[in-house]
């Protein structure tokens, strides 16, 4: 009975976070899309177990995500060369947010 509850309160958490995306701001406004665009639609996908979705939306989600867990792991045990670990995973994820962004400006150029 617990089991259930809890599946079905994610189910319900999953579809809550699909129906109120956040919208953005650079996308609205100007009509060009930032370098975090996709990145709400991709977690949503990972949290669904879709891993190919979610790497086709945003490919920096699971490095993100990683990061941020090794992160907090960081914060509490201060591992020795966490913080040289720290910065090699940020550039890496910079990185694949940079290459992603342009080439999502070279392929979808809005030619209208």
């Amino acid at each position: 009975m617990q089991v259930f509850f809890l599946t079905s309160f994610y189910a319900d958490a999953v579809l809550w976070l699909e129906k109120n995306l956040l919208t953005c701001p650079s996308k609205k406004f100007l009509h060009i899309e930032c370098p975090g665009c996709g990145l709400q639609r991709s977690y949503i996908a990972l949290m669904k177990g879709d891993f190919a979705d979610s790497f086709q939306l945003y490919p920096a989600a699971i490095p993100m995500l990683l990061l941020f867990c090794y992160l907090l792991l960081h914060v509490f045990f201060r591992f020795k060369s966490g913080g040289k670990i720290l910065m090699i995973l940020y550039i890496f994820c910079a990185s694949i947010i940079a290459v992603h962004y342009i080439y999502k400006i070279v392929t979808h150029q809005n030619l209208t």
